[in-house]
């Protein structure tokens, strides 16, 4: 079968050799004699990948010993709602920077459950820029500050991050988290969807300093509750066993790759060969994004008309490449270039952008 290149802005592609290790266990694990998506979640087998994930992300994010890590259902939507629950009491509220579509989801869950301040709106100019970090500050009386570090449909990206001083610094990471170093220090929560750059779909990460338990209200339903998940190592209920077991093998390749530093170069590397060629069309290809905020992760760009963006989006499927339609919100086109892109994927992509503009333009 000849693998086509997948840009889509997730689920996204994974690496070929964990596809291959799934296909070769999935019906008996390591010579168990049993799957390890059969086996129970408590048991001796289950519980050793479970823990090397753990470890795997603490080594490779180079997370700080005072943080846990939690392997959590629902996606990043249900940290939207979860953090505030969490964190948000009645004499407290929050502050917020609103970069984007997902952002926006943030924010709306969080004032249904408190008073949310925000501090910077993109809004006017269509969330194409960011603030300056230095510009962010924080109420010293805020429970929190609330960013998210890539807009995956905007195609912006955080390249610095705000100085919140005592102010917790919350941040939903799930669509550029293990694609570049980040200085996990500067966070006291963090959370992602695993479905980008840290295996399929079905498990989210939370990060979370081991402080902000007491910062937590003790009076929600269990499931809810982050203290459960920490006094439970993520096992309170069956976990998205599959989903941890495939992220597993996802952040093993990374290791075996170079890690993270390794894999910030190839994302780096991918994405410049796809903004060169937008910048070398003549302004056949545009980018809406404000260049100091442009992501390495999803890379978005417009053609003159909305007619050759459909006409690229199915010649570029035609030969190969799959997902490059931009979300239905915005529009265009979008590139994602999560770490199992392959750099063949993103050449591939540069030489028909230059090929189509020469056609069209």
């Amino acid at each position: 079968m000849a693998r086509k290149y997948n840009f889509y802005a997730g689920p996204s592609t994974l690496p070929v050799a964990v596809l291959n290790e799934l296909e070769e266990e999935i019906a008996d694990y390591r010579g168990q004699g049993l799957s390890m998506i059969e086996t129970s979640h408590r048991s001796k087998m289950y519980e050793k990948v479970h823990n090397e994930a753990i470890s795997l992300l603490r080594e490779l994010l180079a997370v700080p010993e005072d943080r846990e890590i939690l392997f959590l259902g629902g996606g990043a939507t249900l940290q939207f709602s979860m953090v505030p629950m969490n964190f948000l009491g009645n004499q407290k509220s929050c502050d917020m920077v609103v970069s984007g579509a997902w952002a926006k989801k943030a924010l709306s869950d969080a004032q249904k459950l408190g008073t949310v301040k925000v501090l910077f709106d993109g809004a006017e100019g269509h969330y194409t820029s960011l603030p300056d970090p230095a510009d962010v500050r924080p109420h010293e009386d805020a429970a929190y500050l609330h960013i998210t570090s890539n807009e995956t449909i905007g195609g912006l990206q955080w390249k610095e991050f705000p100085d919140t001083g005592d102010v917790p610094l919350v941040a939903d990471m799930s669509s550029d988290i293990a694609g570049r170093r980040v200085p996990m220090e500067k966070f006291d929560l963090v959370y992602a969807g695993a479905q980008k750059n840290l295996g399929p779909a079905g498990v989210t990460v939370v990060i979370m300093k081991k402080d902000m338990l007491d910062k937590a209200r003790n009076d929600l339903p269990v499931y809810l509750s982050y203290a459960t998940h920490v006094e439970k190592n993520s096992l309170h209920n069956t976990p998205p066993v599959f989903s941890i077991y495939a992220m597993q093998k996802v952040l093993a390749w990374l290791k075996a790759n170079g890690g993270i530093e390794a894999a910030e170069k190839r994302n780096e590397e991918k994405a410049g060969l796809i903004y060169q060629a937008m910048e070398s069309s003549g302004g056949f290809y545009v980018s809406p994004v404000e260049r100091a905020y442009r992501s390495t992760m999803n890379v978005v760009f417009r053609l003159p008309t909305e007619e050759l963006e459909t006409l690229f989006v199915q010649e570029a499927e035609a030969a190969g490449m799959l997902g490059l339609k931009g979300h239905r919100s915005v529009g265009g086109v979008r590139a994602s270039l999560y770490n199992a892109v392959p750099l063949e994927g993103a050449q591939t992509l540069a030489e028909f952008m230059k090929d189509f503009a020469a056609k069209n333009g």
